[in-house]
């Protein structure tokens, strides 16, 4: 084996090794993140652009959108979406905590009247006072909920719906 045999690794080593340093560190707590600047989402992005060729191989001066749909990574915007969306499906099946699920509650449970909304399974949105709260789970996990698809939104099977919604966040 020669020097430069040695320098290489697979690409299945690469892709574990970025998910396992970079991807880690971007998702934890990025839900918090939700809300935040679009000036600072460029430069969180740009950490999993720059992962991306790491994995392929591909140059720096390729685009790099087509790199991250064929490695099947959301961006991170969506990446945000998609854990929001699963906290509230989780939240809606009752296998959150107690303090996740009570802030979740569907049209259906919280009107006395019947409304058109409650048969698709429709978040109650509270009504927010400032910026800060507008970014509490209690306010972004509804909204990020009502603005899924209907079909979405009434899958209970929390492996399907997990499947179903980042097919549909790579659409976005």
């Amino acid at each position: 084996m020669t020097e430069a045999d040695q320098c290489h690794i697979t690409t299945a080593a690469a892709r574990t090794a970025v998910q396992g340093f970079v991807f880690r560190r971007l998702d934890y707590c990025n839900s918090l993140l939700y809300g935040m600047s679009d000036d600072l989402f460029r430069k969180i992005q740009s950490i999993q652009n720059a992962s991306a060729p790491l994995v392929t191989g591909t140059r720096r001066c390729d685009h790099i959108t087509p790199v991250l749909h064929q490695l099947h990574w959301l961006p991170v915007r969506r990446r945000i979406d998609n854990k929001i969306a699963r906290l509230v499906h989780q939240s809606l099946a009752g296998q959150t905590p107690a303090y996740l699920a009570d802030d979740i509650q569907l049209v259906a449970d919280t009107d006395r009247r019947p409304l058109r909304s409650a048969a698709v399974r429709t978040c109650f949105v509270p009504r927010t006072h400032n910026s800060f709260d507008d970014r509490s789970f209690s306010a972004e996990g509804p909204h990020v909920w009502n603005c899924l698809p209907p079909h979405l939104r009434q899958d209970m099977n929390f492996a399907r719906f997990q499947h179903h919604l980042k097919t549909f966040l790579f659409g976005c």
